[in-house]
């Protein structure tokens, strides 16, 4: 007995014990983990494959977040997809969803900025302009959600609170020049209360030190002011609007004004309300002058696009600002030949 009881402590038979023990834990431990791993990995596959089919759910992101630890960044960038296919209905609802789970105050402030954001995009612009200013309420210094807001209300028309805007980005050292003498350019064009002569001389004042805003200065005189235009005709570069001079109907041009400026001779030419030149040094011009002289009418017209000078992008129809980077008057306008006659009704800008 006491040959067993010796045995049964012998130390080596202690360690050979604990190894065994510990082995046993250890191969559980392992065993339950990849069983855990493998739940896992299963679960985010389907979640991964309804992603892929673009079925991902509100609540789905919310369990990426809480279950999986994804970092919150991640579930914006997913979250993002929707932007891009132009989805904002239901990138606005991930935000939404989102905001209720989220208790981090740096992160709710950006889930609101790309909320404010999204519905910017999406047109609803009342209810971005009220998350802009929620977002405003408690952090008056995010300079993103001034910019916004400040778009909100350009294109709410209300310029006077898009002007009262920059005044509070130049309290945070922005440059907001070209801002200042767009909003008071387009507080002028819209006062229905001044006669089209007082707002003439108005924006000539501001045309006078500021170039920027002959476009829109231009188009204004075009429509309700053509002989201030014509009589000034000499202080506007027209090739950087030729497609609103493209799209005069002859009997609002001064053709006296035109034969005294070398471009719109061209124009005009190519256009066929002139024959006086054979040719001109650019090309598309060039070719429509030739085809008016065949002897049989080939229909061609000219065609326009706009670059913006900022950000490279292209559109198709010009805008004050550029669709994609905000930028004002920076769209530059691009011509090239169309095969048949084209005839716009495109409003002037």
């Amino acid at each position: 007995m006491d040959n067993i009881i010796l045995e049964y402590r012998d130390p080596l038979f202690g360690i050979i014990f604990l190894v065994a023990l510990i082995f046993i834990i250890s191969f559980i431990t392992y065993s339950f983990s990849i069983y855990k791993e493998k739940v896992a990995r299963e679960d985010y596959r389907k979640l991964s494959v309804r992603f892929e089919l673009g079925k991902l759910k509100e609540d789905d992101y919310v369990h990426l977040y809480k279950t999986y630890n994804l970092p919150f960044d991640s579930i914006l960038l997913l979250a993002s997809t929707f932007l891009h296919k132009g989805d904002y209905n239901k990138a606005i609802s991930v935000y939404l969803t989102l905001l209720e789970h989220v208790n981090d105050r740096v992160k709710k402030e950006e889930l609101l900025e790309l909320l404010g954001t999204t519905y910017f995009k999406g047109g609803f612009l009342q209810r971005s302009k009220e998350i802009f200013l929620r977002i405003l309420k408690f952090s008056p210094r995010n300079s993103n959600a001034l910019t916004y807001l400040l778009l909100v209300y350009e294109k709410l028309k209300d310029y006077n609170k898009a002007k009262e805007i920059t005044l509070c980005l130049e309290e945070l050292d922005k440059d907001v020049n070209i801002d200042k003498v767009y909003l008071d350019s387009l507080i002028i064009l819209n006062d229905s209360v001044l006669s089209y002569e007082r707002r003439t001389e108005l924006l000539y004042e501001i045309f006078k030190d500021n170039k920027i805003i002959e476009r829109i200065f231009a188009s204004f005189l075009i429509q309700f002011n053509k002989t201030f235009f014509w009589e000034h005709i000499k202080e506007f570069d027209c090739s950087k609007y030729l497609d609103v001079m493209w799209y005069l109907n002859s009997n609002d041009i001064d053709f006296e004004k035109v034969v005294q400026n070398e471009f719109l001779i061209e124009l005009y030419n190519a256009k066929g309300y002139l024959n006086t030149l054979k040719h001109s040094n650019d090309f598309d011009f060039d070719i429509l002058i030739l085809l008016n002289k065949h002897e049989h009418k080939i229909k061609a017209s000219l065609d326009f696009e706009f670059i913006c000078s900022s950000c490279k992008h292209s559109h198709p129809i010009f805008d004050t600002r550029c669709p994609h980077c905000h930028n004002i008057l920076t769209l530059n306008v691009k011509h090239r030949l169309t095969k048949s006659f084209y005839t716009s009704n495109q409003s002037l800008q």
